[in-house]
């Protein structure tokens, strides 16, 4: 089958540092799902991997990058309950494994749901990841309340991909106080789009923050530069308040300044529960089975900005170059 994989890290600009390759069909596990893969999601974990991953050591065999993915289900191991074959699922992968670079895939069903209906393929690609990265951040590492509260929520890195779930997700779902973080009018805008109740300037952060009326913030999701923000953070957050991010950073962070505040420092990896076969593993089945009705009632939107078409090294590169800019606002989703 047609795949794009890398043998070893070079530049996204040299011409081999993706490849179009031919694989052997996947070979199902028990669990398994073999799905038709239509349209993926190129994500920054996509670029860092390809960079990281390749560093480490050169590979003899290609290596399939890929996260997200939207396909139909072609065949199914012995113990998959809850699927059919002719079903249009969606899911964010597992980093253990080949990726959604390739024709077809293999996924265990406990991390697929069903897709959303009422939208394309290729809208739908853009939103497992990131969905599933912000509903673990908000309710299962932050546990905020679904009901009415006054409490507040920062978004640091409101408008890219992770960052416009969450402030949809905490919108819809919850009474917080959202306050997002974006430099360019542009980015302002589609983080009052997503749900934002206020926008500020993520340079010079505390006082920003202050000068919109908050002392201090009950949450903090940081989804930009950890150390870059942390002292801001340190001095934003309220006492027992709560501060999630993805961001991972080789500096040395002072978390003994939370201390005082008895506030909490909370780490969220999408990949965690496939990493580790973690006995509640199936939630995130079900957390996107619960966005994707949340789709089709039109109370989340999806966010790709930018569609490229065709599996092949040279589509994959360009998307990887947009991601590396940094500058992406929504996600990039390609079609196959």
């Amino acid at each position: 089958m047609k795949a794009v994989g890398f043998l070893k890290s070079l530049p996204i600009d040299a011409p081999d540092s993706l490849l179009d390759v031919d694989l052997p069909e996947p070979e199902l596990r028990s669990h398994d799902l073999l799905v038709e893969v239509k349209a993926i999601s190129v994500n920054p974990a996509d670029a860092k991997r390809r960079i990281r991953t390749a560093a480490e050591q050169d590979h003899p065999e290609p290596f399939i990058l890929g996260y997200d993915a939207v396909g139909i289900v072609r065949d199914l191991g012995p113990e998959v309950t809850g699927f059919a074959k002719g079903d249009r699922v969606w899911y964010a992968g597992d980093a253990n494994r080949s990726g959604s670079y390739a024709e077809r895939q293999a996924v265990d069903h406990r991390i697929v749901s069903r897709a959303p209906a009422s939208v394309s393929p290729e809208a739908a690609a853009s939103l497992p990841l990131v969905s599933l990265t912000a509903w673990e951040m908000l309710f299962d590492r932050l546990q905020v309340p679904t009901n009415e509260t006054p409490a507040s929520l920062l978004v640091i890195g409101g408008a890219g991909g992770v960052g416009s779930i969450t402030l949809q997700l905490a919108r819809q779902l919850t009474g917080l106080h959202l306050i997002a973080t974006a430099s360019r009018p542009e980015t302002a805008d589609w983080c009052r789009g997503m749900g934002a109740h206020q926008v500020v300037n993520h340079h010079n952060l505390t006082a920003e923050v202050q000068a919109a009326g908050h002392e201090t913030v009950s949450y903090i999701t940081q989804y930009a530069d950890t150390a870059q923000h942390w002292d801001a953070m340190c001095k934003l957050i309220a006492p027992q308040g709560r501060i999630g991010t993805i961001v991972e950073t080789p500096e040395k962070l002072d978390i003994s300044a939370l201390q005082g505040k008895s506030a909490a420092l909370m780490w969220e990896l999408m990949f965690t529960r496939s990493l580790f076969g973690t006995a509640d593993m199936a939630r995130q089945g079900q957390i996107l089975a619960r966005v994707a009705r949340l789709v089709d009632d039109g109370i989340i939107r999806t966010t790709e900005q930018k569609t490229l078409h065709g599996l092949t090294a040279a589509t994959l590169k360009e998307a990887h170059a947009t991601i590396e800019t940094g500058r992406m606002i929504g996600k990039l989703v390609v079609a196959y």
